[in-house]
């Protein structure tokens, strides 16, 4: 079944600063992964995150992307709009106040995961609570490990350590792994100049990175997205790279660091509800 477009498509750097005017939602940068579509209304200043799924569904991320006033009529064109597809929709993702006017609008709404976000504003691994954490950053150095940043103009030079990373990653999971790939952000695609690349080298290769991308809104910051560490890196990786993101960030004065959604079984319940479905 083909979709018809609802209007033309919004550039990166128009949905970028959409984004930047009324996302609230930590994950609301995904919108920016190569696979995602954008519909927009007429009149009104947002946009709406979706996926086709099979034949008859589409999958919304994060609810309306617009000022709150607008964001009913905008969730109200968009599901006019997938019923003239003859799609149903399912959206995922949702703050509190996208499930209640999800729920408002006939929507059976279940959560999904939970989040959790960090203040930056005076966090630190001291203490007795990050003392194993801290231990893991110290074992990593004490290994040989180093992380840096690396720009967005020279992420080429570790773009195949890095795929190969990816490759070892899901392998380890089992063959018939896939990714939840609407729910996880990208590193290459139209997004990647927006995003923060951190990786980590051990024997002068890389072993493990971190992407972030960015938050906007009241708790804006950086999203703590891809996670990926080699099957063969020493131990303590990931907290290094977590703790030297966590000084940059500081460093440049951001407020948050979100570490995004984490999925429950229950999610997978969705699929029975009745066919105007909303996920948390």
């Amino acid at each position: 079944m083909t979709i018809t477009p609802a209007a033309p498509a919004i550039d990166v750097i128009g949905a970028v600063q959409l984004l930047s005017r009324h996302a609230e939602n930590a994950s609301a940068f995904l919108a920016l992964n190569d696979e995602t579509r954008h519909f927009t209304a007429p009149g009104i200043d947002g946009l709406v995150a979706y996926r086709p799924a099979g034949r008859r569904w589409l999958v919304q991320l994060g609810g309306p992307f617009a000022a709150r006033a607008e964001q009913p009529a905008l969730l109200a064109a968009f599901e006019a709009w997938a019923a003239g597809q003859r799609r149903r929709v399912l959206a995922v993702q949702l703050l509190r106040h996208d499930a209640e006017l999800y729920a408002g609008s006939g929507y059976v709404v279940n959560q999904l995961g939970s989040s959790y976000s960090i203040s930056l504003e005076g966090y630190s691994l001291r203490g007795r609570k990050m003392v194993k954490v801290r231990n893991m950053v110290n074992r990593a150095h004490r290994e040989g490990i180093t992380v840096a940043e690396v720009p967005y103009a020279q992420r080429a030079a570790v773009t195949g350590a890095l795929d190969a990373i990816d490759a070892a990653w899901l392998g380890a999971k089992g063959r018939h792994t896939k990714e939840l790939a609407f729910m996880i952000g990208e590193r290459d695609g139209r997004g990647a100049p927006y995003r923060r690349l951190f990786v980590a080298q051990y024997d002068g290769r890389p072993v493990g990175y971190v992407s972030c991308a960015p938050v906007y809104g009241v708790e804006s910051g950086w999203l703590y997205d891809l996670t990926r560490r080699a099957p063969d890196a020493p131990p303590g990786v990931i907290e290094a790279v977590f703790a030297h993101a966590v000084e940059v960030f500081q460093a440049e004065g951001a407020g948050w660091l979100h570490l995004g959604l984490t999925p429950s079984p229950a999610w997978t319940r969705a699929s029975r509800c009745p066919a105007r479905t909303g996920g948390w």
